[in-house]
């Protein structure tokens, strides 16, 4: 039986948690017009949030509701920043007593973990088994039960005015897309008397659905002893027999029924490893290669070619530009798509005022020593060793420029440049 918490309440409605709360909520929305009002007010609005927690009467605002079409039809829940404050005090109490009861291949919506961290050991477990499961659940934050999570919350926490506040929030989700499903001793009116759905976008779904799936990560983990790692609802089982990965795939199912969850018929199937697989934004070849899916570039150009429109027509500043695209670049930068980046960035960065001509300046090609070539030192072009492997031998910075292909451009530890002619 886990430990169980009591007491937590006042960590979460005091005015200095909700204080830090609105500090974290306000990362990245400051412009926004629902941030700047609650900030216009701050100290009214934060007595006023500490005022209803403590007597029972605090609900959540409406949503916003935004369909979303790419990469996947899907209803983003927009909620109002004054319950996002409420979302992230209690997050900050209830995420580390959570936390530690969660397993080390569990990596989403984790401090420390993320996408690249998940696909790494993707990578790790592709290159030690010849067949992998890939599984992902049918219609996931649309068919969590309201019931089932209830009783998750309670086996870690006890504290009634928490249990309460979380209980509010569950209920408070609005209507999802309908997944009605029928399970073992099931009626004819069951799928349809039970609350499901979480919103997708609030801190809190991302936490509570993590909760939902801690308890497969431990069957499969401790009954099952498999290979595994989850993202989400997105997860992989690996072996080296397809009959293992055929009899733990019946034995997830069933697992899953008394989650009133199903795999999804189309997304869950077995393969080789050595087959490119596509994984969190990342089409992961057999020979240890990374790219990234002509769908997403497709997408980020015709957003790109978007923003550019709004800087020349001064609808958005440069700044603001650089900002949106950062995120995608951190991405991009961990495939092999140099070819493409400097295409659209000018040393890494993006210059509006410059078409994306395909003809970069410089080709920099990061890493390389004196026995290892440049493209071994590259995060997305990866040895299939084993991972205790270690090269303590990175050493010059080499670079090639399109300019004079017979020069060598290599800096030292002082940033100074210096021009090497390749030897013949």
């Amino acid at each position: 039986m886990p430990r169980q918490h009591d007491h937590l309440f006042s960590g979460i409605a005091s005015f200095r948690a909700l204080h830090e709360a609105a500090e974290r909520a306000l990362s990245g929305k400051r412009r926004k017009p629902g941030a700047a009002s609650f900030m216009a007010n701050r100290e009214k609005e934060l007595l006023c949030i500490e005022r209803q927690l403590n007597d029972g009467t605090w609900h959540g605002g409406g949503y916003t509701v935004i369909e979303v079409r790419e990469p996947k039809p899907r209803r983003v829940s927009a909620a109002p920043f004054r319950d996002r404050v409420v979302h992230h005090a209690l997050c900050a109490v209830i995420a580390p007593i959570f936390e530690r009861g969660f397993i080390a291949d569990s990596y989403a919506n984790r401090v420390g973990y993320g996408t690249h961290r998940a696909v790494a050991r993707y990578e790790h477990y592709r290159n030690r088994y010849r067949y992998v499961l890939r599984a992902d659940i049918f219609r996931y934050f649309p068919a969590i039960d309201h019931d089932i999570l209830k009783a998750d919350f309670r086996r870690r926490i006890v504290c009634e005015k928490t249990l309460r506040l979380m209980d509010t929030l569950v209920d408070g989700s609005n209507l999802q897309e309908p997944v009605n499903l029928f399970f073992p001793g099931d009626d004819l009116f069951t799928p349809y008397s039970r609350r499901r759905g979480l919103p997708i976008g609030n801190l809190t779904s991302q936490w509570f659905a993590n909760i939902y799936l801690d308890g497969l990560d431990h069957y499969v983990k401790e009954v099952l002893r498999a290979p595994y790692l989850r993202y989400v609802d997105d997860f992989a089982l690996f072996h080296d027999d397809p009959a293992m990965l055929i009899d733990w795939r019946e034995k997830i199912a069933r697992y899953l029924d008394g989650r009133r969850l199903v795999l999804h018929p189309k997304k869950t199937f077995i393969s080789a490893t050595v087959e490119d697989a596509c994984f969190l934004g990342y089409v992961l070849c057999g020979n240890g290669v990374r790219r990234l899916p002509e769908d997403n570039v497709r997408r980020f150009r015709n957003r790109l070619r978007g923003l550019r429109d709004r800087w020349q027509a001064g609808a958005a500043d440069e700044i603001k530009i650089k900002q949106r695209v950062s995120s995608w670049v951190a991405h991009a930068e961990h495939a092999q798509t140099w070819r493409l980046r400097h295409a659209l960035f000018r040393g890494g960065w993006f210059d509006p005022a410059r078409e994306p001509d395909g003809s970069p300046e410089a080709r920099v090609l990061r890493g390389g020593s004196w026995n290892n070539k440049p493209a071994n030192a590259r995060t997305a072009h990866r040895n299939r060793n084993d991972a205790t492997n270690r090269n303590n031998n990175t050493g010059f910075r080499p670079a090639s420029t399109l300019s004079n292909a017979g020069a060598v451009a290599s800096m030292d530890a002082t940033g100074v440049h210096e021009s090497i002619h390749e030897p013949s």
